[in-house]
């Protein structure tokens, strides 16, 4: 009979065995990855942020990593349909998704039968950018300043009209924000995404929105809109001369932010190597002057960090958001 002592010996040096393989084993996979394509998924059309964020950092990817990265564009219903295809998609690190504060913080309150909870179905990988919202107006309205315009708002409650890209969109989260902080009305009319709202108010159709600055930037530079206010803690270097929503003086305002954000994550369950070595990555192109060139000329700022600190961002952000959503009783179609 085997002393129990040579027993227990036995078994913690085969554990230590075992784990060793397998984190060599986890070793191995992360650096033979990737040995196929990757696929970005982007819960919106063409053209927008998401997207274009998406091909910017595909483009470095695919470069450093020698495999092609591909956009795939899955719009629709909030960007649900999207979330739900990446959460399903097998954790192996060639399914990757764009997501935003809508898709990854908001929706999760919007969307009660989504039962989908981002730290737990998804795995961070890297926070890629803030894009800053700018408040704007359209020239006829009589205010240049948020002090104005709230003044305004509050004189003739609900006469004026502000445009977002749908119910729940980052511009109607925003402006319903924004009112529950001045105690201010004013009628939401929700378009089919972005370009149509902006369309809408540069014909005058709506006198206010409440947007990512990619969309907006050259209407302003043309002197198409009226920039009032930016949603960031700080000016924003493409609009030096438009001042914070903090900085107004409104009550109510003192410490507003509400940019918009975007990373990419992966299906829970994705290798931690692999995770690992696509922040590495995704963090070398961020830093890059190409991609900085690239995103300041949309109005965006880098946001290299690690997995972690990412997570940390969208549990906050989710109960930040849940709350707004609660208090101005916001709903989806």
């Amino acid at each position: 009979m085997k002393p129990i002592l040579d027993l227990q010996r036995r078994d913690f040096c085969g554990s230590l065995i075992g784990g060793a393989l397998v984190a060599a084993s986890g070793q191995a996979r992360a650096q033979a990855y990737p040995v196929k394509p990757i696929r970005i998924l982007v819960p919106f059309t063409p053209g927008g942020s998401a997207d274009l964020l998406a091909r910017s950092i595909g483009t470095e990817l695919g470069r450093v990593l020698g495999q092609p990265v591909v956009i795939e564009n899955v719009p629709g219903a909030g960007g649900t349909i999207a979330t739900e295809r990446a959460a399903r998609s097998p954790a192996d690190g060639y399914t990757l998704f764009m997501g935003h504060t809508g898709t990854l913080a908001v929706n999760t309150s919007l969307y009660p039968r989504l039962n989908l909870r981002p730290t737990r179905d998804f795995a961070p990988v890297a926070w890629v950018a803030r894009v800053p919202n700018v408040l704007v107006v359209h020239p006829s309205v009589p205010a240049r300043s948020l002090k104005e315009l709230v003044a305004l708002l509050k004189s003739k409650p609900g006469a004026l009209s502000y445009g977002s890209g749908g119910n729940g969109s980052a511009a109607h989260i925003t402006m319903e924000y924004l009112k529950l902080q001045t105690g201010t009305s004013a009628l939401h009319i929700p378009y089919r995404g972005t370009a149509p709202s902006v369309n809408d108010l540069l014909a005058g159709q709506v006198q206010i929105l409440f947007t990512g600055a990619p969309a907006l930037l050259p209407f302003i530079r043309g002197g198409k809109m009226v920039p009032i206010a930016v949603s960031s803690n700080k000016r924003i270097a493409t609009l030096p001369d438009v001042p914070t929503v903090a900085e107004s003086g409104v009550p109510g305002t003192a410490g507003f932010e509400a940019d918009q954000w975007y990373g990419l994550v992966a299906p829970a369950g994705t290798p931690a190597a692999v995770v690992a070595r696509l922040n590495q990555q995704i963090n070398a192109s961020l830093n890059s002057e190409e991609v900085a060139r690239r995103m300041a000329s949309e109005g965006a700022e880098p946001t290299p960090t690690t997995p972690q600190a990412f997570g940390q961002l969208i549990d906050k952000e989710v109960a930040r958001w849940t709350q707004v959503v609660k208090r101005a009783n916001v709903t989806v179609d």
